[in-house]
């Protein structure tokens, strides 16, 4: 009896091994919602950032870079001396309860694997408060000859995911994806990302 229980959790050691080895890429989820007023792309698609009174700090910086690479892929070109749009985003973190927390405290019986979240045995464990996240960003689009409002679009995802470096650049591709003519309505974007 003892040799079968070695040997099945032998079997599910090995398998929770090779699983994890698997898992080198991974789906990020978004909710998109755009408008546009244009028919087709602009050109030249060239613009500048445009930035509120509260968006003055080095944490904006950081967010520009993250949404220029999808910008580009959408058409636009930077150029700050000869700029025909102004692009404003935005963008926001909250740390919120998991949708899955144990309201009995996190203890359990169970075999334990993960990274940081688990203690990895069999027996009793503690399955500590895994972090959530509620994630959005959003892309402005101002035609500065007129001061007309042409795109406008915003991204939502909520996760696990703490790694902002890899999530915001995804997040902004999935604000710009279908531009100039995104479908209307809110919509689910996938965009995938390396584990």
């Amino acid at each position: 009896m003892k040799s079968s229980f070695l040997k099945l959790l032998g079997s599910l050691t090995a398998a929770l091994v090779l699983l994890s080895g698997c898992a080198s890429t991974y789906l990020l989820d978004n909710t998109v919602q755009s408008f546009s007023q244009l028919t087709a792309a602009p050109a030249p698609a060239t613009y500048r950032f445009e930035r509120l009174p509260s968006q003055q700090d080095p944490g904006q910086v950081q967010l520009e870079a993250f949404a220029d690479a999808a910008l580009h892929q959408a058409g636009f070109r930077r150029d700050d001396a000869n700029p025909r749009y102004s692009v404003q985003i935005g963008g926001r973190i909250q740390r919120v309860l998991s949708p899955w927390a144990d309201p009995w405290g996190g203890w359990g019986w169970g075999i334990g694997y993960g990274r940081r979240h688990h203690f990895a045995h069999f027996g009793l464990m503690s399955t500590m408060e895994s972090p959530w996240y509620h994630r959005e960003v959003t892309v402005i689009v101002r035609e500065l000859s007129t001061n007309r409002v042409v795109f406008e679009s915003s991204a939502r995802n909520d996760g696990p995911y703490r790694d902002n470096t890899h999530i915001f650049p995804a997040m902004f591709q999935a604000a710009m994806q279908g531009f100039p003519n995104p479908p209307p309505g809110l919509r689910t974007v996938n965009v995938q990302l390396p584990a």
